[in-house]
């Protein structure tokens, strides 16, 4: 039985999730901190919430593609494919930390652009309804999605970076 014990808090910690969860003076207690206490799950309810809301994410995503055509629509649909997606990392680690992580120095940049790519993308789709502009809004935010996640990836970006100059370079 301790075997079993320690190979969970084995899997909480490749997850990101708190093995022993300390409890916060109450002075220093922050809105996330609150928010934290009074939405506790178990570990059980935790892979469900995330397994619930990345299938969502990831059906919405590509039910998108079924209405590509009314970009008006792909852009609502996929949009909120990626928020779903990307929300559901919250159940796993927590959406303190999940908001902490976001405002990480190696990714604020990433994070800026991918969420400031959301709302031009729900503006075009919503305020201005030029298909155009949808569709230029949604490329933006599918390469910043991609920018963003690959930034949770030790020298991915850079990686990429140099294979993407690399392929760009035109001397031979």
């Amino acid at each position: 039985m301790e075997k079993m014990s320690r190979a969970l808090e084995r899997a909480k910690m490749l997850v990101g999730m708190e093995v022993d969860e300390e409890v916060p003076d109450e002075a220093s207690s922050s809105f996330f901190d609150d928010f934290n206490r009074q939405c506790t799950l178990s570990t059980k309810q935790r892979l469900y919430g995330f397994a619930i809301c990345l299938a969502s994410g990831l059906a919405c995503t590509f039910l998108s593609i079924l209405v590509f055509f009314n970009p008006i629509k792909f852009g609502i649909t996929f949009t909120f494919g990626n928020l779903l997606a990307l929300g559901s990392t919250a159940f796993l680690i927590g959406p303190k930390r999940q908001f902490n992580m976001m405002l990480d120095p190696v990714r604020i940049y990433a994070t800026a652009l991918y969420i400031a790519s959301i709302i031009i993308a729900l503006f075009c789709a919503f305020y201005v309804r030029n298909k155009l502009l949808t569709l230029l809004a949604i490329m933006v935010e599918f390469g910043a999605l991609v920018w963003y996640s690959l930034s949770y990836i030790p020298f991915a970006r850079s990686m990429l970076s140099k294979i993407f100059a690399a392929c760009m370079d035109t001397e031979f």
